[in-house]
C-alpha cells in the first residue's frame, strides 16, 4: 500500500475537435485542462502512468461506422492504459493498486471498476500490459494461432514486422515451429533486428524494391500462412506466393489508412481458386477467451528470454500526438508507448 498521494483538481487530457482528412493534422486535436472529478460508487481515480498509441485509432477519428464507435468531437480520446489507483470506491481494488483500462489520452482517469483488470508490476514491467502481454500481443497470438490456423512446418510471412504485432507473430510462429518466418519493415535498421533479435529466417526492407520481388527472394518455397498489418502491395505479393490451402489473416492495413479515396484491391485474387486459400479478418475483441492461455504462453516465453520485445517510449502527455504521428509514420520498433 502506497502513501496517500496528493489528489490533483485538474489534469491534462487530449480531444479530437475536427475529423482529419486524409493524414491528421495537429489543428484537428487539443490539448486541455480539465476538473478532474472524485469517483463515484463502484468507481475509481487513475493516475495513468503510461497511455498506448495505436494505428486502429486512426480509424476510431473519423464517423463512418466502423467495428468501434467514433471518437466524439470535443470529448477526451480514448485508448489503453495502465496507471496507479488514487482513489476507489471499489471493491477488490485498493489505492497503490495497478490497473489496466481503456481511458488513456489524459493524465487521470475516473474508471468504472468493472472496466479495470489489477496488474502486478512486480511480475512485469507495467509498459509491458500495454503492449507483450496486452492487447496488441494478444492480437498476434489470437490472429496467427487461431485465425490463420498455424500449424507446425508452416511458412510464415508478416508485414509491418518490427511492429508491436508483428515482431510477436514472427517469434511466435518460431517458437511454435514454423518452418520459415519471414518478415517486411520499412528500415534496413528494422531489417536488422528481425534477423538478429527476433531470429527471423528472412527480412526485407520494401523501400528497397518491388515487394513482390523481394517476396519471392525471401520465400522461394511459397508462404502457407500470410499475417497482414499493411494491405496493398503487401497483401497482393503474399497472394501472389501463397501456397495450396494457404491462409490470410487481416489484422491491419495501416498503407491505406489515411487515403482520401478508396484503395484499388489485390489484381490477383482469382490466384485465391487455384490455391483454395483463404482470407479472414482480425479483431481481437473477438478472441478474449484465450488471455489466459495467452498471458501463461507468452509470459513463461518472456521470463525465460525465448521471446524478445522492444518499446518505443516517448515521454509526456504533450507529446501524445507526436507519438501517433509516429505509429503512423512508422518511426516506432515495437509497441509505441507514451510514459506520463
Amino acid at each position: 500500500m502506497s502513501e496517500t498521494p496528493q489528489l490533483p483538481s485538474t489534469g491534462r487530457e487530449w480531444h479530437l475537435v475536427s475529423r482529419p482528412v486524409g493524414w491528421p493534422q495537429p489543428s484537428d486535436f487539443a490539448l486541455v485542462e480539465a476538473e478532474v472529478r472524485q469517483p463515484g460508487p463502484g468507481e475509481v481515480l487513475v493516475r495513468n502512468a503510461y497511455v498506448s498509441v495505436d494505428p486502429y485509432m486512426r480509424g476510431r477519428m473519423s464517423a463512418a461506422k466502423s467495428y468501434v464507435a467514433p471518437f466524439e468531437l470535443g470529448e477526451t480520446m480514448q485508448g489503453g492504459a495502465v496507471g496507479e489507483v488514487l482513489v476507489s470506491n471499489a471493491e477488490g481494488i485498493e489505492p497503490g493498486d495497478f490497473v489496466l483500462h481503456f481511458l488513456g489520452w489524459r493524465e487521470y482517469a475516473v474508471v468504472d471498476a468493472k472496466q479495470a483488470v489489477k496488474v502486478d508490476p512486480e511480475a512485469a514491467p507495467l509498459s509491458t500490459y500495454l503492449g507483450v502481454l496486452g492487447m496488441t500481443g494478444l492480437t498476434a497470438y489470437a490472429g496467427l494461432l487461431r485465425t490463420a490456423s498455424f500449424k507446425e512446418g508452416d511458412s510464415v510471412f508478416v508485414s509491418g514486422a518490427a511492429g508491436a504485432v508483428g515482431s510477436q507473430v514472427g517469434q511466435i510462429a518460431r517458437l511454435k515451429g514454423a518452418s520459415r518466418v519471414i518478415g517486411s519493415a520499412g528500415s534496413d535498421e528494422k531489417v536488422k533486428l528481425l534477423l538478429e533479435e527476433y531470429g527471423f529466417d528472412a527480412a526485407f526492407n520494401y523501400k528497397n524494391g518491388p515487394v513482390a520481388q523481394q517476396l519471392r527472394e525471401a520465400a522461394p518455397d511459397g508462404v502457407d500462412v500470410y499475417f497482414d498489418n499493411v494491405g496493398g502491395d503487401h497483401l497482393e505479393a503474399a497472394i501472389g506466393q501463397l501456397n495450396r490451402d494457404g491462409r490470410i489473416a487481416i489484422c491491419g492495413m495501416i498503407s491505406v489508412y489515411n487515403n482520401t479515396e478508396a484503395a484499388p484491391g489485390p489484381r490477383n485474387l482469382a490466384r485465391l481458386i487455384q490455391t483454395r486459400g483463404r482470407i479472414q479478418g482480425l479483431l481481437v475483441g473477438d478472441h478474449y477467451d484465450l488471455q489466459p492461455e495467452f498471458v501463461r504462453e507468452v509470459g513463461g516465453w518472456i521470463r525465460s528470454g525465448e521471446l524478445k520485445y522492444t518499446e518505443t517510449v516517448v515521454e509526456g502527455i504533450e507529446n501524445n500526438l507526436e507519438a501517433f504521428f509516429g505509429v503512423l509514420r512508422g518511426d516506432n520498433i515495437g509497441k509505441m508507448i507514451v510514459k506520463l
